[in-house]
């Protein structure tokens, strides 16, 4: 699928069974240096009044046929002591926050292809290519991963730098990664994605190629909205005060336009 068939029917709210629907599609990639992109580099205001990007010097942007690709070979990214600054090597963050319809449903639906070079046989969390939705207000991460030879979800609330995590549910932080085993993954291989959060059942489902592939029933807290990223990562933890997650690989992502549907 291109940019442009997800263009077509890129904005079209109606009524049905009692639902008011909303969905359009935000892509836009070749504005991706603009000051009017809905795109831009994400990254976090440090308590110590600095920042840290999320951007890889040496990255190639190529903005094709409606699709948006990022590569950067060899990683060089890292951050010595906050494990979140070093896992994401380069990164673009929607710059609208979606809303989520009071009692309602959110849908993020999107493409995403990887290609790694150099990461280690067999381990995803070596480099890939991941699809995010975040809340900062929360901590709350929906994510999709796409390595060259692996796919995973990750259910989640995160430290981010700044957030204020809550004690709702049975832990305050964590994250679960799941790998789909029997999902066909193959180096620049594209998949289709779609994550459902429903706010009123506060619950979260997984689609890939068209398949139920992950769901949880427990989300703690109400979330009333995402922050969308398209990032290349890596998933190492830092060991003996250093960042040991970059050792010469590279990533390759390529990312479609991402439709949002509300119902609500």
């Amino acid at each position: 699928m291109t940019g442009r068939d997800f263009a077509a029917n890129a904005s079209y709210p109606w009524t049905m069974t009692g639902e008011a629907v909303e969905s359009r599609v935000i892509g836009d990639y070749n504005r991706i240096f603009e000051h009017d992109s809905p795109w831009e580099t994400g990254g976090f205001a440090l308590p110590d009044g600095t920042g840290w990007e999320y951007r890889e010097p040496n990255a190639m942007v190529l903005v094709r046929n409606g699709w948006l690709q990022v590569a950067a070979v060899p990683l060089t990214r890292g951050h010595d002591r906050v494990q979140v600054l070093d896992n994401a090597k380069h990164m673009y963050y929607s710059k609208e926050r979606f809303a989520v319809p009071a009692g309602g449903r959110i849908t993020f639906e999107i493409q995403v292809a990887a290609t790694t070079v150099g990461t280690r046989p067999g381990d995803i969390y070596d480099g890939f290519i991941s699809w995010n939705l975040l809340d900062f207000t929360t901590g709350w991460a929906f994510d999709f991963l796409t390595g060259g030879d692996g796919i995973a979800t990750v259910y989640g609330r995160l430290p981010f730098p700044g957030v204020t995590i809550s004690d709702t549910g049975d832990a305050k932080a964590f994250a679960i990664f799941n790998e789909i085993r029997d999902l066909p993954a193959g180096q620049g291989q594209p998949h289709a994605y779609r994550i459902t959060y429903d706010q009123g059942e506060g619950s979260v489902e997984f689609e890939a190629d068209g398949r139920i592939v992950d769901r949880y029933d427990r989300v703690f807290d109400c979330i009333t909205g995402f922050t969308a990223a398209l990032g290349l990562m890596t998933e190492i933890e830092i060991a003996g005060g250093k960042s040991v997650s970059c050792h010469g690989q590279g990533l390759i992502g390529r990312f479609s336009p991402m439709r949002v549907t509300t119902r609500g």
